[in-house]
């Protein structure tokens, strides 16, 4: 068996995947809500409650070990996979190492907000399960073959030899995103001109030609990019020194205010949450201007990334706001006509996979990522 490790900044995601005679999901959890007095642990879509307090990351560390070693199917695990955000100058899936541990660690400063508890839940499982090999799979690793020009950044050489430059994320995601289309709707969509949409509490745009990424949204950091659920997105560099001179902030505050008090939440004032916000949106103009705003710029990367495509053929909606919002994706495709985007009412209230209009020249699609899937299937082939 495979066990898959899926660390976000307020949760983590594991799976448990048979692998023969095929590769197949057995058990699937999430501890949510780390952080919160809403933090739960989700066996199978079914929930217990954590703590009457907040927890912080270690217990929820040690609250999954706890299941893993009550959990009898799991003295049958050959191999743990972990996703890791941001992998810097790592551009494939590997086993892990001592070398490899202490590059991540001396990239922790370029990524404070996940590397840590990444790190944290290597070291956790080494610990606890030393005979087990480990892998990583990172998800900037799908943005590698993107075109030099899409990874430069406008700032003095020297800051481009300390590693600074648009990696891109979401690469699992979209990975399995391609595989799916293909699945779906043929070889000759996912060689085609393909743009993803991974719109949850993260959230980004790819542009794909011929299977490879040619950009994406997201740049040096997840931060960047469309406004996000706590994530600011895209900032004028000005702002961000105007804010930091008036209320005398520290880099690690700013950061804080950036990754975790901006996008829909910094907007609204009271959620970054989507579905909240659209029950909000029409007594509360706040919660209107974030949704209007998401909406706004998920549009603004499609046109541009139509454009650096020379076109479209594949639009895909996925993530929690992607799969589940018809309406943010009826006001995203509204007036995109010019593309060749149309939708079909019914099919986008359904969430039905295919949500194309019949007169559309662009072939819309509605599909569930599966990170873990892909990181099962990674660990598989290194294996």
């Amino acid at each position: 068996m495979i066990l898959t490790i899926n660390g976000g900044s307020s949760s983590i995601k594991f799976a448990l995947y048979q692998t023969v005679p095929l590769l197949e999901k057995t058990i699937s959890g999430e501890l949510a809500g780390i952080g919160s007095v809403h933090a739960v642990l989700v066996i199978n879509k079914v929930k217990q409650k954590l703590s009457v307090k907040a927890i912080d990351y270690a217990f929820a560390i040690t609250s999954l070990l706890d299941w893993l070693k009550k959990e009898q199917t799991v003295n049958a695990v050959t191999a743990i996979g972990h996703r890791v955000v941001n992998g810097m100058k790592h551009t494939k899936a590997c086993g892990i190492t001592y070398e490899l541990l202490a590059d991540l660690k001396q990239a922790i400063p370029y990524d404070p907000d996940h590397l840590p508890a990444e790190m944290k839940l290597i070291e956790a499982l080494r610990k606890n399960f030393p005979n087990i090999p480990q892998f990583v799979c990172f998800d900037t690793a799908f943005h590698e073959a993107m075109p030099k020009v899409a990874k430069l950044l406008p700032i003095p050489n020297r800051f481009k030899q300390q590693g600074i430059h648009r990696y891109g994320f979401h690469g699992l995601s979209y990975q399995y995103l391609m595989r799916e289309l293909e699945n779906l709707a043929g070889k000759k969509a996912a060689l085609g001109r393909v743009i993803l949409c991974h719109l949850g509490s993260g959230a980004s745009v790819c542009a794909v030609l011929r299977g490879k990424s040619m950009d994406t949204s997201m740049g040096f950091t997840p931060a960047g990019g469309i406004p996000m659920s706590t994530r600011s997105g895209d900032l004028d560099p000005g702002v961000a020194w105007v804010m930091m001179k008036n209320e005398k902030l520290s880099p690690a505050q700013f950061n804080h205010i950036i990754n975790h008090e901006s996008g829909l939440l910094g907007i609204s004032g009271t959620t970054g949450d989507m579905s909240e916000l659209l029950k909000l949106e029409a007594t509360d103009h706040h919660a209107a201007e974030a949704v209007g705003l998401f909406c706004y710029q998920v549009k603004k990367w499609i046109g541009a990334f139509a454009a650096v495509l020379g076109g479209v053929d594949y639009l895909v909606f996925s993530g929690g706001i992607g799969e589940n919002a018809p309406l943010i994706r009826d006001r995203i495709c509204a007036d995109m006509g010019f593309l060749g985007i149309e939708l079909d009412e019914q099919r986008n209230a359904e969430n039905a996979p295919f949500i194309s209009a019949n007169q559309s020249s662009v072939s819309t699609w509605v599909i569930p990522t599966d990170e873990e899937l892909m990181i099962a299937k990674t660990v598989m082939h290194l294996l």
